[in-house]
């Protein structure tokens, strides 16, 4: 008999009362372990929050705890606009005066003027040499017929690295070729000089001897002591530093620490500090009212991991101070602040100590001892890693509840099947003794009848 036809005879053991006994075998069996599930992969879900807020909080505190992080330097023009000045990290730390007497320029030079710039340079096939101050001459052919264009365009392919050629339009009718060395300096006088006959005369003279504009080295004094360099970038003269000549004029320049750059890591430290807190806080969080409980409030181990890191903002710091004293605060509610007034005063008298203390090296005490410490900030990300780390805490228990899962969906899938095989036996039973009834049905309507009848006679 079908399921489909249950109850069909007696009307009594029907499909609906198979599905009830079934739903509250389900409620009994199933429900629980399907809360157990969601529970523990709300927990996956969870862990996957704090793994990303502690890894941004291990990254900020290793970009503090390297001592590169006070190499870095600034530089500011305080006064005067001839230079702009960039230093690197490690740049010696000092002021310095630039006064600007001539700037490197290039050496520009022109032909004599043509009526048109598809004149011809030549009536025959030949060639011309260009040479750029000392170095070595260029040789340069050229096709019978050829014109000032022409010209351009085979200097700046065949010598473009050296030189650049434009044909400008000075007036009406009169078109001149200029060629302008690429580089600068006192060394760039450009001559075309002619290896045959023929070439226009008006290319050889002119350029030969009338340059508009000489190659010149640029001039200036450093902290009075006069400099010369070909070009207006020099990086050659301190260690370091690049300093673009801009114009003439005096300009005052203070290479000093990126106080910056170290502050805006502070800054990210104590943002990604609490951050973390934050969502420990709201995991952590004991509660009788289960909608508010933090889900992992019965977790030691995630609870261990947050009392670690409020308790280390109290005990990093080799012995000769906490981060309480360099402005490092955490109120009543965990939240951490920044006092950046007390942190450059001490940059302002002791930068070496507060080195020392946040990254390591020679700390000097106030009885002029000294003693080297690791750095707050690598004893911080040592005991971080301790829980973060591949195969630490965190690890160990994304492995626990996976594990968790694996044997809920196993137990789910064992007592789902018993369940089926129950219903599939109750099913046919409910078919055979639906089948029974309707016999006693029929039966008793049988009776019923034959008593009817001989009522009648």
């Amino acid at each position: 008999m079908g399921i489909s036809s249950l109850g069909a005879g007696s009307g009594i053991l029907t499909q609906d009362i198979l599905d009830q006994l079934k739903k509250t075998d389900e409620a009994q069996r199933i429900r629980p372990i399907d809360l157990n599930l969601a529970n523990e992969k709300d927990k996956q879900d969870a862990l996957k929050l704090i793994d990303a807020s502690m890894t941004n909080f291990v990254d900020s505190i290793n970009s503090i705890r390297v001592a590169s992080l006070w190499d870095e330097r600034k530089a500011e023009v305080s006064s005067g606009s001839s230079v702009e000045v960039s230093a690197i990290a490690k740049t010696d730390i000092q002021d310095f005066t630039l006064n600007v007497t001539s700037l490197a320029t290039k050496q520009i030079e022109q032909s004599g003027a043509f009526s048109a710039k598809t004149d011809a340079i030549d009536a025959s096939a030949g060639s011309f040499d260009i040479q750029v101050g000392t170095g070595t001459a260029i040789s340069i052919d050229y096709d019978a017929g050829a014109s000032l264009v022409d010209m351009k365009n085979l200097i700046n392919k065949e010598a473009g690295d050296l030189v650049n050629a434009t044909i400008v339009q000075v007036n009406t009718g009169e078109y001149r070729l200029f060629l302008s060395s690429n580089e600068t300096g006192d060394q760039t006088d450009t001559n075309i000089s002619v290896s045959g006959v023929g070439l226009d005369t008006k290319l050889t003279a002119n350029f030969e001897n009338d340059a508009i504009q000489s190659g010149t080295d640029a001039v200036f004094t450093f902290n009075g002591q006069v400099i010369n360099r070909s070009d207006n970038k020099v990086d050659d003269l301190i260690t370091g530093l690049s300093i673009t000549l801009k114009q003439t004029g005096v300009s005052n320049v203070s290479i000093s620490q990126d106080r910056t750059s170290i502050l805006d890591k502070f800054d990210s430290f104590v943002e990604k500090y609490n951050s973390a807190i934050t969502e420990l806080d709201k995991m952590t969080k004991a509660s009788v009212d289960s909608a508010d409980r933090g889900i992992f409030s019965s977790d030691s181990s995630i609870k261990n991991m947050k009392k670690a890191i409020q308790d280390m903002i109290q005990s990093v710091g080799g012995g000769v101070g906490i981060m309480v004293d360099y402005g490092f605060n955490v109120d009543k509610d965990g939240k951490m602040t920044l006092d950046k007034t007390l942190i450059e005063k001490t940059m302002d008298e002791n930068p070496r100590n507060l080195q020392a203390f946040f990254s390591g090296g020679d700390f000097t005490k106030a009885d002029g001892s000294t003693v080297e410490l690791k750095g707050a900030f690598s004893d911080m990300s040592t005991k971080i890693e301790s829980f973060t780390k591949t195969n630490k805490m965190l690890d160990q228990v994304k492995e626990a509840l996976s594990q968790n899962i694996s044997t809920l969906e196993d137990r789910k899938s064992s007592a789902t099947e018993r369940l089926e095989a129950k219903y599939e036996i109750l099913k046919k039973q409910f078919a055979a003794y639906d089948l029974i009834i309707n016999r006693f049905k029929s039966s008793s309507s049988m009776f019923a009848q034959m008593a009817n009848a001989q009522q009648s006679s």
